[in-house]
This record gives structure tokens, sequence and C-alpha cells, in this order.
């Protein structure tokens, strides 16, 4: 069972929605099944006596024409770099002429540009599908239900399919992988429980429901075979994180703060630079670590300010925030603000040498 935290979709997913919604397209015709039944009546008369009328009675009855489609998101999905759950969205449409069953698999592609762009250059994994419960069109953890496959899909009728994948870590930022869903038509048995999967009827018109494949070629499958597939693709929209340490001599025993050096003694101030490269996904929870070496002593009069203003190799500002540890060994923390691309902050804390 894969975990129901809720995701933020990407944008793409309510766009579909909106574009699509769950509307009918009134093309399914009359209902598999039925017995269209016509009879011809003949009135006559002998010797100018009008006699009893005939009549003749056919019955045919009406067989299953497979229609179904598939709409891939028109976005592509933003995920992280091992994001559990990232969500992309299909509406998956019944235009046959029977209720059917409707069984759904996801696989990955095969390299080549992905339906939004890119090249997909890696797999995705842990495919499991969820029904749009609510009609949204956003995914809503605890309330769009799990499924293996799309139960009792009347004629006309359009559902929202949503994918969840996970990205593996190794992925970076923009790289790109697309993915396949494939709808196959099935019988309709009984409610929660898929029924067998269709097969085209080659022999003569029978008495009882012969089905007949009028579907269009998909994605990856041919036309007139009882399925469709639709592409969509993740995009990786990672945080491009560089980190830096900077230190400034601010005083010495001898020199005071006129050109202070290095020594026993000395007043030494640290930055600590993260950055965030342009195009990047926001970076947040940052949280910042630096173990002391023991030839130095935290500065417990400066403290330690967070959010610092980055300009080259120097910081300046901040805000007093952070914790010094001494013990098991002594350390310097802080948490930064949420870095966007483009973005950089620091946080600044001094020592001294001993």
């Amino acid at each position: 069972m894969k975990n129901n935290n809720k995701l933020l979709a990407a944008a793409g997913l309510t766009a579909l929605a909106a574009s699509l919604g769950a509307g009918t397209a009134h093309a399914a015709g009359t209902v598999a099944g039925q017995t269209i039944t016509n009879t011809v009546t003949v009135n006559f008369q002998v010797s100018g006596v009008t006699q009893t009328a005939q009549t003749g009675t056919n019955a045919i009855t009406v067989d299953r024409r497979v229609v179904l489609t598939v709409t891939g998101a028109p976005a592509t999905t933003s995920a992280a770099p091992g994001q559990i759950d990232a969500v992309t969205a299909f509406q998956v449409t019944n235009t046959s002429n029977d209720t059917l069953d409707l069984q759904l698999t996801a696989v990955n592609q095969a390299g080549g540009a992905t339906v939004h762009g890119g090249t997909d250059v890696f797999d995705v994994t842990n495919f499991a599908y969820f029904l749009d419960s609510n009609t949204n069109g956003v995914y809503d953890a605890g309330v769009d239900a799990q499924i293996t496959y799309l139960d009792e899909i009347a004629p006309d009728t359009t559902r929202t399919v949503f994918v969840h994948a996970d990205i593996p870590g190794g992925a970076t930022n923009a790289q790109a992988s697309g993915i396949t869903l494939t709808a196959r038509a099935a019988a309709a048995g009984a409610a929660g429980t898929q029924g067998a999967l269709l097969t085209a009827t080659t022999t003569a018109n029978t008495a009882g429901i012969d089905t007949v494949f009028a579907d269009a070629a998909g994605a990856t499958d041919a036309a007139n075979d009882g399925a469709f597939s639709a592409r969509g693709s993740y995009t990786v929209a990672g945080a491009l994180l560089t980190v830096s340490k900077f230190s400034s001599i601010i005083s010495d025993p001898v020199n005071g703060t006129t050109n202070p050096k290095a020594i026993p003694g000395a007043v030494v101030e640290y930055c600590l630079a993260v950055s965030n490269g342009a195009g990047a996904a926001t970076a947040t929870g940052l949280a910042l670590s630096d173990p002391l070496p023991s030839t130095v002593t935290y500065n417990t009069a400066f403290g330690i300010l967070v959010n610092a203003t980055v300009s080259g190799s120097t910081c300046t500002g901040g805000t007093a925030g952070g914790t010094y540890s001494a013990t098991p060994t002594p350390t310097v923390s802080g948490t930064l603000n949420n870095l966007a691309a483009g973005a950089a902050a620091a946080l600044r804390f001094r020592v001294t040498i001993n």
C-alpha cells in the first residue's frame, strides 16, 4: 500500500480537470444488449373480403462497440529528488455503448523525448493508481480511493485517475521521466470485481452480444485493440545548493582591530553561506550544523546570527537565533529561511583562537 501523504500535485492536474472535466461525450449510441424489434404487417383481401392481417417480426441484439480514450495532464509534474508519491493525472473516458471495467497499466517510457519536452533519462518506481473520488481534479489524501482498475464505468463517462510514482534520489534538476498509462476494456463484472478482458468477435454476427473494437490508436497501442494509451511525465525540480564557509579576523591581542592576525587570542568571525542556483526549486528546512575544533572557543558575547546577507565572501546583518551546544562536541547550529532560486543567506558566529 502506498502512503497517503497529501502532495502538492503539479498545476497541470487542475488544468486537466478544467479543460476536460467529468463531462459526457454522448457518443455511445444504443446500449449493447438491447433488442431492436421490427414488425411488418400485411393487410390484404380475398374476393373483396378483408382477411386477417399477417405479420413478420425480426429481432436484432445490439452488439458492443468498444471505444476508449485516455488523456494525460497538459503539463509535466514537478517533483523533488527522492520524492515519494509524486502525482500526475490522466482522464479516462468510456465512449463505448456498454458499461465496462477498465484495466489500468502504467509503464516507464524507454528513452526519447517526453510528451512535455526534455529527454527521458530515469525511471520512476512503485506505480499506484487513485480515483478522483470527489471529482475536484486535485489529489486529496484520505479522500481519493486507491484502485487497481476502474470499476463499472458507464457509457459516455469520464474518470480522473491519479498515477503515483516514486522519484529516485539520484535524479538531478531538470531531468525528465516519461510514463505511459494504458486503459484496456474488460467486461463489467459484479461491482468490486474486475471482469475478464474483452476480445473482438471475429466470427459472423451471432444472436448474442458480439464485441467490436472501434478505438483509435493511442500513444503506444494500435487502433481497434480494445485499449488506449497516453503519455505523461515527471520533471525533477531540485535545489542546487552551494555551501561556502568564509572567515575573517576581527581582532587580535597585539594589533587590536588594525590589521589583526590569526594568533592565539584572536577573534575570528565565521560565515556559513548557502546559495541556491538559478532555475532551481526552492530549498526548505535549511538546518546548518558546524562542530568546532578544539583549537577555538565559541564567543558567547557575539552569539549566532541567522539569515545574514551574503555579498561575495562577505556576510552582514542577520537576526539572533541558532544554538550552541558544548557537549559532547562544541557545535554551532541554526536554521535559515527558505531559499528560492538565485537566493543566498548565511549564519554568522565568532570564536577565539586558543
